[in-house]
């Protein structure tokens, strides 16, 4: 277990209904946030790059479609991550993040790893594309929380918008695979 560094101030609130004390060290977590900001601005300006591969490599006009769209809505939250740095009066950087990382690598091996113009490559790329959404709503969702704790409202809201718009994607991606291309991807050989 780390201990706190000295130059984090610990606030404690009362204890006024027998329920566990609460312990909050604002500047640990507000360093925390920054970080974390910075890790999913390096996540959305990688796919940025990688989401027109996966756009490429589809045959399914829709799933191309939907790529197109989820490019021009990522480049957006490249540039919502930066009024989120501007309101909280930090530069704008990018910190490698593992994560993604390693999903757009799983996704760059789906492509080698499946016939170009299948169905089955389609399906891969469905599901290369959701487990990033499901890494960007889980974060976004976690930062929006934390950015609320931290009583910055106008950051939990941008976050907010950011979040809603990864769980379209998700759904889209999901009806895509629903409604066709899974099947027709259980026909080929």
């Amino acid at each position: 277990m780390a201990t706190p560094s000295k130059k984090t101030a610990t606030k404690k609130t009362p204890n006024t209904n027998n329920v566990s004390m609460i312990t909050r060290t604002e500047p640990a977590l507000e360093e925390l946030f920054v970080d974390e900001i910075k890790d999913i601005y390096w996540a959305e300006k990688k796919l940025v790059k990688a989401i027109p591969r996966m756009q490429k490599a589809a045959s399914s006009e829709e799933l191309r479609t939907a790529f197109a769209t989820h490019l021009e809505q990522t480049k957006e939250h490249v540039s919502r991550l930066e009024q989120v740095f501007e309101l909280l009066g930090v530069k704008a950087q990018a910190k490698k993040c593992d994560a993604m990382e390693g999903l757009t690598m799983e996704g760059e091996s789906i492509i080698e790893d499946t016939e170009d113009g299948t169905s089955t490559r389609d399906v891969g790329l469905i599901l290369a594309g959701q487990k990033v959404e499901h890494y960007e709503i889980a974060t976004y969702g976690a930062l929006r929380q934390i950015a609320m704790v931290l009583g910055k409202e106008d950051v939990a809201e941008i976050l907010s918008t950011t979040l809603e718009e990864e769980k379209e994607a998700d759904s889209l991606l999901s009806s895509i695979a629903e409604n066709s291309i899974n099947y027709e991807a259980s026909t080929e050989e």
